[in-house]
């Protein structure tokens, strides 16, 4: 890892569920909050013409840069292939700290709804909430470190105590 990988990349079914990335950036832009994440997103532009070797170009640019990588998972993720699979297997390739947050409000992995590719690998799996993926995002990498130290794989997911202790 660079010390310039400090991004935050966020997956997601971009036809469904882009406004909960959306609801994301604008939890970030508010001064009431102290929600924040660098956004992966941020580093280059995507055109919706460009053909899938530009854009998975794009993408691993995004990746290089990456420190936490986040996958909403939404009613369609899990069928996903073309991109968002792509995306989740780049991450696994590099060791790319995983929070998989359940847009339906699951506090643990969603086997009905999580693609596949993910349901094994050690990644933390969370509720969409602002507090609960901030808490991810402020810790997770250092447990995923600890877990791979220790061979560990694997879905991995907060006790209540940790949901209580950030409000929810």
């Amino acid at each position: 890892m660079s010390i310039f990988t400090n991004k935050t990349y966020v997956a997601f079914d971009a036809d469904s569920d882009i406004h909960y990335y959306r609801l994301m950036q604008a939890w970030k832009k508010n001064d009431n909050t102290s929600f924040n994440f660098y956004d992966a997103h941020d580093l280059n532009n995507l055109m919706p013409w460009s053909s899938e070797e530009t854009i998975k170009g794009k993408l691993a640019e995004r990746l290089q840069n990456t420190k936490i990588f986040i996958l909403l998972v939404g009613e369609k993720t899990k069928f996903l292939y073309k991109f968002v699979r792509w995306e989740i297997e780049q991450a696994i390739s590099r060791k790319i700290p995983i929070i998989v947050v359940n847009l339906n409000g699951k506090r643990s992995m969603d086997s009905n709804l999580c693609p596949t590719v993910a349901t094994d690998e050690l990644a933390v799996h969370v509720s969409f909430n602002q507090k609960i993926i901030e808490y991810a995002i402020n810790n997770w990498a250092e447990s995923d470190l600890n877990y791979r130290k220790q061979g560990k794989t694997g879905p991995f997911y907060y006790k209540e105590s940790v949901y209580r202790e950030c409000g929810l």
